[in-house]
């Protein structure tokens, strides 16, 4: 039998759309224990932007971008996997002791885990490390509620981060974390930005463990054991995922008059703000050198990112949507008519 020691640790960062996955990765890979990380980073739809917003383009960032990873990516999984390793062996690439997936906000986490876990190649070399959620204090309440994906987040965690604290009063706090206790009593807790998240605490005794989780996680994680190595993968739209939900993306040529997409967004997201699940975007703004990374979940509208540079030689503005049985149309109507507006 391996000797787990020898084993590269692979931990799962989840949690539901626009909960801070991005964010909280990007803290990590800042600390210099973990420059000998290899990134894998998952997004639903057709255009991905998370690994630009990192701002870490290398050999070790891997962008899997097939479809959600509950179903079509597995094997694209495994196969990323496998294929950096053997790139590392080889010497190929810098050689990296942890592998961290950032899943997309849509993700069931047990199929990722399981492939992990009992893929016959993967196990050899690599372990399962700690599995961190990340909840939108603001929004998580109703996630929790609404979708499936985010209660298995939450119930397989080893790790929790409740975000966006300082943005949401006290009693929606109180009453989202006695939600989350209820579906896992034991995980350690951080709520952020209000207490300083350890980084080293993050990632400490990092063996992912089964036992001690609730019966539900543990049902749900053996069901997927069985199911990894059989022919149970059904293929579907990678832009669509469930009844109604899709991401699409849209992208203009000309920079972008920052005041009018401001009051466009905010316009956006208060009146269809309940359909849409995340947007976010990459923006050339007209009389800056640097692009702008915006981002809002449902109503919320987060404050602008000033990137330091563009990620490539691609100027133009990227805007990624997800949302729940809202007409793409209709939003690419109504840019269209603020973009000709902001060139009159």
């Amino acid at each position: 039998m391996t000797d787990e020691v020898t084993l590269t640790p692979v931990n799962l960062i989840t949690g539901f759309l626009g909960s801070g996955k991005t964010t909280l990765l990007q803290r990590l890979l800042s600390d210099p224990a973990l420059a000998d990380t290899a990134v894998l980073i998952n997004e639903f739809g057709e255009v991905g932007l998370d690994h630009h917003l990192l701002e870490r383009i290398d050999d070790t960032m891997v962008l899997l971008q097939s479809g959600c990873l509950c179903c079509t990516i597995r094997g694209e999984l495994s196969s990323a996997i496998g294929d950096l390793h053997s790139k590392r062996e080889c010497g190929a690439i810098p050689f990296f002791r942890r592998m961290i997936i950032e899943s997309t906000g849509l993700a069931d986490p047990f199929p990722i885990l399981s492939t992990v876990h009992a893929d016959p190649v993967l196990k050899h070399h690599f372990r399962l490390g700690n599995v961190i959620a990340t909840v939108d204090a603001v929004n998580g309440e109703a996630q929790l509620s609404r979708q499936p994906e985010s209660v298995k987040q939450v119930a397989v965690a080893d790790r929790l981060v409740v975000t966006k604290t300082d943005i949401a009063d006290e009693v929606t706090v109180i009453s989202l974390v006695d939600h989350i206790r209820q579906l896992n009593p034991s995980a350690p807790l951080w709520c952020s930005p209000q207490t300083i998240l350890d980084i080293e605490a993050l990632l400490s005794h990092d063996l992912f463990q089964l036992a001690g989780k609730s019966a539900a996680a543990q049902h749900w994680f053996s069901a997927e054991i069985t199911r990894t190595g059989t022919q149970d993968h059904h293929v579907h739209d990678p832009n669509r995922h469930g009844i109604g939900i899709q991401a699409f993306a849209v992208v203009f040529d000309e920079p972008v008059d920052w005041t009018l997409f401001g009051i466009w967004l905010t316009m956006l997201l208060n009146r269809h703000g309940a359909a849409i699940l995340r947007v976010k975007g990459i923006l050339n703004i007209a009389g800056s050198s640097a692009p702008v990374a915006v981002h809002g979940v449902q109503h919320l509208v987060h404050p602008p990112i000033h990137m330091m540079s563009w990620p490539d030689e691609d100027r133009r503005s990227r805007l990624v949507f997800i949302v729940d049985g809202l007409d793409r149309a209709l939003i690419e109507r109504s840019l269209s008519a603020f973009l000709r507006l902001g060139a009159a």
